[in-house]
């Protein structure tokens, strides 16, 4: 059991981080405090509500299916809305999974990823969480791109380029800029970061070794299934599937 003290300090951290980030960003001038508030207060509710149930989740496959599912079409859900393009967004769901189900299936297949929900949920909560963002940047990337670059489009339909061609020379480099996390992360593994799936295992009691040998596997299935979600919305948004339901580009942080 955890102390009253402790749950006092953990209090005092969150609040504090809360705060100091809202602040931040009011004072200058990038938000206002509200999206990080409430960022905060979903964060809180979800992982209670997740701490509720995933024991009993981890114990049934079926439900572990299920589980992943949830994620899946909460990422897919979290990138439409990002991107602004209403409910053709859905097609982003696509560049989410195209990557994470073989990913997934291979390390199963080959004996690395054990079929059990202790396994299953956070590794694939890794692999969906990192092609949800890359999802999210390279389209907005792409969008933008093709907005404000609209004359470069019209320029080489007159060139006679078909339309998706046309659009794959303005989206393909801006759309590649959501790669730079993932590759920054994977170079700095060990030297700048420790991420959580070494540092889970070593707490969890596991050989410095088999933590390293996993994460490894980990970074570099993030970086495959990051690539095929960017190259996977290049050529949605070049075939005209993804497109903003509205043309306004300013960032919006609720």
């Amino acid at each position: 059991m955890i102390a009253v003290t402790d749950w006092v300090r953990l209090l005092i951290v969150c609040v504090v981080f809360t705060a100091a980030a809202g602040a931040i960003a009011w004072a200058t001038g990038l938000a206002t405090p509200k999206p990080f508030l409430k960022a905060a207060a979903r964060a809180v509710l979800q992982l209670a509500a997740v701490s509720a149930v995933i024991t009993f989740v981890l114990t049934h496959l079926g439900l572990t299916g299920v589980f992943l599912v949830v994620m899946v079409v909460v990422a897919t859900a979290t990138s439409a809305r990002r991107t602004r393009t209403g409910w053709n967004g859905v097609w982003v769901g696509t560049a989410i999974l195209i990557g994470t189900v073989p990913a997934l299936v291979l390390m199963i297949g080959i004996g690395l990823l054990p079929v059990e929900g202790i396994a299953l949920i956070p590794v694939g909560g890794i692999l969906i969480g990192g092609a949800m963002s890359a999802t999210t940047l390279s389209a907005r990337r792409a969008l933008d791109a093709l907005r404000d670059r609209h004359g470069e489009y019209e320029a080489a339909l007159a060139l006679g380029f078909l339309e998706p061609t046309a659009a794959r020379l303005i989206i393909r480099h801006p759309s590649a800029e959501a790669l730079l996390p993932a590759l920054d992360q994977t170079r700095t593994v060990g030297l700048v970061t420790l991420p959580g799936a070494f540092v889970g295992m070593l707490l969890g009691g596991a050989p410095v070794w088999q933590a390293g040998a996993l994460q490894l596997v980990v970074l570099l299935a993030l970086l495959a299934v990051e690539v095929a979600a960017v190259a996977t919305v290049v050529e949605l948004i070049a075939r005209g599937l993804v497109r903003r339901a509205s043309q306004q580009g300013e960032v919006r942080l609720t």
